[in-house]
């Protein structure tokens, strides 16, 4: 390995290394618990090296949150039609999600915890976290209008906000109560339920558009 490519997986190992001992810390002291210097005790690397990588607290705190909602998006993906009748599909889908949470619960665990603050400033990981979060609020509503396409907008809207907020709901369920809380098996009732919502506004509607008479 040539000295610059041997620089730059050392640079990238040193970043990963970083990240990890933040996830770390802000899982235990929240937020305003995560300092540089508790970073670098915990990674072993000198605060200029993490100063290298990241312009402050926040810029790091913004990329755990980005890296962890990477690898969850991965798992918000619909299966093929070869995978079994919408619901079969949407149910294998969110057990992969679930899954995604349990190992990675960062993004979603930080981003709550900084959209429900209030700060004079808004910390760039608040403005990342809601800027992901608007990203897999399209994804849902693009795999809503996938299984149910007789849906109109107003309802996919609708639907897509109850999915986003319940899954969040669930999150914070299982941050309280812990590993009692089965979440591959509430996401699958969530997933039912909002399929059932969907089939039901969507035979409402094609009921209203039928001329009476």
């Amino acid at each position: 390995m040539s000295g610059s490519r041997k620089k730059r997986a050392n640079g990238v190992e040193s970043r990963e290394r970083i990240l990890d001992a933040a996830v770390e810390i802000a899982g235990e002291r929240g937020y305003d618990g995560t300092s540089i210097a508790a970073v670098s005790a915990k990674c072993g690397l000198p605060a200029s090296s993490i100063y290298w990588h990241f312009k402050d607290k926040d810029d790091l705190i913004a990329a755990v949150i980005e890296r962890s909602f990477e690898t969850w998006l991965a798992a918000l993906e619909l299966p093929g039609p070869e995978a079994g009748t919408p619901l079969e599909r949407a149910t294998l889908m969110a057990q992969n999600v679930a899954a995604s949470l349990v190992d990675a619960p960062d993004f979603l665990r930080l981003g709550l915890m900084l959209a429900l603050e209030r700060r004079p400033t808004e910390p760039r990981g608040r403005t990342v976290f809601l800027q992901v979060r608007a990203i897999a609020a399209q994804r849902v509503a693009a795999i809503i209008k996938t299984l149910t396409p007789d849906l109109d907008e107003d309802a996919v809207h609708t639907l897509t906000a109850y999915a986003v907020a319940g899954a969040d709901g669930l999150f914070v369920h299982r941050e309280i109560h812990g590993d009692s809380v089965d979440l591959a098996a509430m996401f699958e009732l969530h997933v039912r339920l909002v399929h059932d919502a969907a089939l039901g506004m969507a035979a409402r509607s094609g009921a209203a558009r039928i001329p009476s008479g």
